[in-house]
């Protein structure tokens, strides 16, 4: 995830990045493309959440290299944002929503804290899309497993296709979806990413296959990503989750 930058993953909001506009990044994980954004809208400001202090700590780790100080991050958690109504002038969240049990409620917090006429961005994957080559039945096999172990942490892997549905039932309106396929070259990084997941799950077979298939001399992972961009309506309604 430190990898990626507001060119590579962000470029679908860029046209909403203005200078001087305050932002904020839901889900910021190690900060790479939150600091992107902050050199960006200089001097808006930036502030990046993310539920797990270890990211955090990263976050403001890269900041600090980069001599960035109109961006700040902070523990907080999706659900219940810790700003007041109407904060932030942009909210941006990239490879959050498939994480998420409830991505309606975190969506309509995000909304909460998004200024009327405010504009909101939103990526993530959809597995349905996913291509691999080589294929095998063991290949296939192991990626199920990885699917079925994020559907038991109450996530969606195919949630990108619904972004757009969601964004409207939150409130927002003039939604806006593309999508686009990025191709690991090397794999063995994402490879190892979704190993160490089935490792802690216990699924030691399905991590080694992924190791294996990500080591042989021609092959292609590429996986589909869903963008979404919103607007909150001048006559904002407040919507429940």
């Amino acid at each position: 995830m430190a990898r990626r930058t507001l060119a590579s993953h962000g470029a679908f909001f860029m046209p909403h990045l203005q200078l001087g506009v305050s932002l904020l990044d839901c889900g910021c994980g190690p900060g790479s493309i939150t600091v992107g954004i902050a050199a960006r809208i200089d001097p808006g400001e930036v502030i990046g959440v993310d539920f797990a202090p270890a990211q955090i700590a990263r976050a403001r780790q890269v900041a600090a290299r980069d001599g960035r100080r109109n961006v700040r991050f902070e523990t907080g958690n999706v659900y219940s944002l810790p700003f007041e109504s109407g904060r932030f002038e942009r909210v941006f969240s990239h490879a959050l929503i498939e994480h998420l049990a409830d991505p309606q409620r975190a969506l309509c917090e995000m909304y909460r804290v998004l200024a009327p006429e405010g504009v909101i961005g939103v990526c993530s994957p959809d597995w349905g899309g996913f291509l691999l080559s080589p294929p095998s039945p063991a290949l296939s096999r192991a990626v199920g497993a990885y699917m079925a172990l994020q559907s038991g942490n109450r996530g969606n892997v195919q949630v990108g296709r619904n972004l757009g549905l969601y964004l409207a039932e939150a409130g927002f309106d003039a939604v806006q979806l593309s999508a686009r396929y990025e191709c690991y070259d090397p794999r063995e990084p994402i490879a190892e990413y979704l190993g160490q997941q089935l490792d802690e799950a216990g699924d030691a077979a399905s991590a080694s296959v992924l190791r294996d298939w990500s080591k042989e001399k021609s092959g292609m992972f590429a996986q589909a990503w869903v963008s979404a961009v919103a607007r909150k309506p001048q006559a904002a309604i407040l919507r429940h989750p």
